[in-house]
């Protein structure tokens, strides 16, 4: 239950940044709800085989990289997913850093990062 909250969230998350940033298109809620499952599984099983190949590049940056590493993620999905368009590398990093901002919000109000005993 808590992944599909989750998954929800992200999906409206995916819609709300992208109606806030010029350079990101989604065609429907439905391509919102794909483009979360994408990010999911690539959250999961691509990032962090990145991260531990780019280790030393992230370590001395101090960990800035994760973020060139997360628009690496959403240039992935915009190419697994029709009808989600990123511009270009900037436009996805920045929506990287928006996505997460805005998901943890809306987790935030919804109460579903608490932890349950």
């Amino acid at each position: 239950m808590n992944f599909i909250l989750k998954l929800i969230i992200t999906t409206l998350a995916v819609i709300l940044v992208s109606y806030i940033l010029p350079g990101v298109h989604v065609d429907s809620i439905m391509t919102a709800l794909i483009v979360a499952c994408i990010l999911a599984f690539l959250n999961t099983i691509i990032k962090p085989l990145l991260v531990l190949f780019t280790l030393p590049l992230t370590i001395i940056t101090l960990g800035l990289f994760l973020l060139v590493i997360n628009a690496i993620i959403i240039i992935l999905t915009d190419k697994l997913v029709d009808g989600f368009a990123v511009k270009n590398f900037g436009v996805a990093l920045l929506f990287s850093i928006l996505l997460s901002i805005t998901t943890s919000v809306l987790e935030m109000l919804s109460g579903s990062n608490r932890n349950n005993p």
